[in-house]
């Protein structure tokens, strides 16, 4: 049997540290499905399709990995995926109780479905999105946080039209 990953997240935009779990992830299972939410609790800089578009373009040397946009609930994402991992990353202890109860409710929802939590490397541990996206508006540097596609594209969306 194929062991399928689905790691969701709304990846706006994808960090080193996503990079870093997709990376062990698809060392540790014969496929991962990168699941690019749309969350419609949080308001995106980028579009879902802009989204989906960047985590291809970093992760094409990853034979086994697969982009998907998806604005279903996850379990249901991940049923029609065939998938039997629901992966998610844990940075801190603060992230520990949220990412908890969404476990508990997920095998609520669809029992046949583990979750499994990766920790990234020690040099992203801090690293989040939405940090990034502050940074990346008050003109800072974040060519050390996201890939260069990435850089570029906020750049863009945060240069004056």
């Amino acid at each position: 049997m194929q062991m399928i990953a689905i790691y969701p997240g709304t990846f706006d935009p994808i960090t080193n540290g996503h990079i870093d779990l997709i990376a062990r992830a698809s060392r540790i299972f014969q496929k991962v499905i990168v699941a690019v939410a749309v969350n419609s609790n949080k308001t995106p800089l980028f579009t879902l399709a802009e989204r989906v578009a960047l985590v291809q373009a970093v992760t094409p040397e990853f034979s086994n990995v697969e982009v998907i946009g998806f604005d279903n609930l996850l379990v249901d994402c991940a049923q029609t995926q065939n998938a039997h991992v629901i992966l998610r990353g844990l940075r801190a202890v603060s992230d520990f109780e949220y990412e908890f109860q969404m476990a508990g409710m997920n095998r609520r929802l669809a029992p046949q479905l583990e979750t499994m939590f990766l920790t990234p490397a020690e040099q992203y541990e801090f690293i989040s999105s939405s940090m990034i996206r502050e940074i990346a508006r008050l003109k800072g540097d974040v060519s050390s946080f996201v890939p260069e596609i990435v850089r570029l594209a906020l750049n863009e969306k945060f240069s004056p039209k």
